[in-house]
């Protein structure tokens, strides 16, 4: 259990970055090394890791209305600054940006679809959606887009989720996988290899206060398309909920 001092430590911290937290982002982006990080790893923990805690708090406790099956502790949605070079050319060691993700309960290890946000020196990303998704997740999707081709489209093409978003890169086949029908209503979709929506903003918008507000409201509008995605993949059974969705209209994915 968090102590109530822990507690109010963490509300102290302000839901968004401050001109410090840009500025380790541009070092780090021309200093990507040990020597360069760990002598500013304080700075790094206060001006980046802790806001960024802050700010999944209050996108979590928002998304307790429209996605409870998402809500997680912010330590678990955050993505470590060090990179995996187990199996990569590149060596550097640190990430150029920091992220969370929101994962569905019971696909923690399965990915499924999800929320995703990232700072960079040069934007902020706010996505939603499947992301590479499995073998079988490909599948259990495209079939379920063969079945539900109309309601999908009245969910990719909703005016309100692409006044604040655009689709994310499909990374689509030349033709129809295999088993599947060339001539459908679906077919445009089943080609896709990944399914979600991703706004782009400047990198000032994590200056502003009102940064975890932007990012739920995105999250709000994106969230239907998220259960259409995930409806047909295992996991914990998941009533559908009716959703009221609020009037709202505003504005690659790296982990």
């Amino acid at each position: 259990m968090v102590s109530k001092k822990m507690s109010a430590a963490a509300a102290s911290v302000a839901a968004h970055l401050r001109p410090e937290g840009l500025k380790f982002l541009r070092g780090i982006a021309r200093n990507n090394d040990r020597d360069w990080f760990v002598p500013r790893k304080a700075i790094f923990e206060a001006e980046l890791k802790e806001p960024m805690l802050a700010i999944i708090r209050r996108v979590t406790d928002a998304m307790m209305d429209f996605a409870p099956e998402f809500v997680r502790p912010a330590e678990k949605s955050l993505f470590r600054i060090y990179r995996d070079t187990r199996f990569s050319h590149d060596k550097r060691p640190y990430k150029t940006h920091v992220a969370a993700w929101w994962s569905h309960h019971g696909m923690e290890k399965t990915s499924g679809a999800g929320y995703y946000f990232h700072i960079s020196a040069t934007e902020v990303v706010i996505a939603a959606g499947a992301y590479m998704p499995e073998k079988e997740q490909l599948l259990a999707i495209r079939r379920r887009l063969l079945e539900h081709h109309a309601e999908w489209k009245r969910l990719i093409e909703d005016r309100q989720l692409l006044r604040v978003f655009a689709i994310h890169d499909p990374m689509a086949l030349a033709r129809a996988p295999k088993g599947f029908p060339a001539e459908h209503p679906a077919s445009e979709w089943i080609k896709w290899r990944q399914w979600g929506v991703t706004a782009h903003l400047p990198a000032e918008t994590a200056l502003k206060p009102g940064l975890a507000e932007a990012i739920e409201k995105r999250f709000r509008v994106a969230a239907p398309v998220v259960d259409f995605l995930n409806a047909p993949l295992p996991g914990p059974e998941r009533a559908q909920r009716e959703r009221t969705r609020p009037a709202w209209s505003g504005g690659r994915l790296h982990s």
